[in-house]
């Protein structure tokens, strides 16, 4: 019986705030660099991972990977209470970089994200840049933790 590869988190992520327009968010783990990417573009493998809190989960995870196509996720915590996010891909380099879009919800202010993982470690580090276009939305956002 074969068994599937997984990833061992390595760190928690870590946040800075390096303008007022950007958050980065830095996780380490201990996976090639294929398993990250997979991590993030699967639908499969994203509810495992990507659930903020305790009691949430995420029922709704839907991927169009090509540039132009969309993702849509919905998280439902315990009590029904649900938040959606979504986004458009911009570009799609495997294994090692996504940029999209996103928004929380209908009105949500929209932001340039970008995903990416070096080769040069045995441990990746996969690091996150959320780009908003108003000022100091991010230095916000980043206090709420």
């Amino acid at each position: 019986m074969a068994t599937a590869k997984t990833a061992n988190r390595v760190d928690a992520p870590a946040h800075t705030v390096p303008s007022d327009r950007e958050i980065v968010m830095t996780r380490v783990v201990d996976a090639p660099r294929r398993l990250v990417f997979e991590a993030w573009t699967k639908p499969e493998h994203l509810p495992q991972w990507m659930l903020g809190p305790a009691g949430w989960t995420m029922p709704v995870c839907e991927i169009d990977l090509r540039p132009g196509g969309a993702w849509h996720f919905v998280w439902r915590r315990s009590d029904g209470t649900e938040m959606g996010m979504r986004g458009v891909y911009r570009e799609i380099t495997s294994p090692g970089r996504l940029v999209s879009t996103e928004s929380w919800g209908a009105t949500g202010p929209r932001r340039l994200t970008r995903c990416s993982s070096p080769r040069r470690t045995a441990r990746r580090r996969s690091r996150s840049r959320f780009v908003t276009h108003r000022k100091k939305i991010a230095m916000r956002r980043s206090r709420r933790g």
